[in-house]
């Protein structure tokens, strides 16, 4: 049986990035999940070699609906060196979760 299990396991996931926001309209916050191998697009240098790599996620609160739009860039490495967000505002995960205890009162 243990070659069942090591068959059909799980597989070890890929390395994500949690994102948080909080909506500059009406202060809901969001949390998404950035997978850092499927979900991020390849940028190219004018060389045609690899520059690094950026993503543009557009998120949505469940209060007022407003769409806010981040975009994030990362080295080579994947590692994250700029964000920015138009509608809303970056938080951290303990302001996240601060604010969904509060909300769920």
């Amino acid at each position: 049986m243990q070659w069942l299990r090591r068959l059909f396991g799980r597989a070890e996931e890929a390395p994500f990035l949690l994102l948080h926001v909080r909506c500059a309209r009406c202060g809901a916050v969001v949390q998404t999940r950035i997978n850092l191998y499927n979900d991020l697009s390849v940028e190219y240098d004018d060389r045609e070699e690899l520059a690094g790599y950026w993503i543009r996620k557009e998120l949505m609160d469940d209060r007022c609906f407003r769409l806010m739009t981040a975009e994030l860039r990362f080295d080579r490495q994947r590692r994250l060196i700029s964000q920015e967000i138009t509608g809303g505002q970056i938080i951290t995960a303990e302001e996240y979760a601060q604010a969904r205890q509060t909300q769920q009162r």
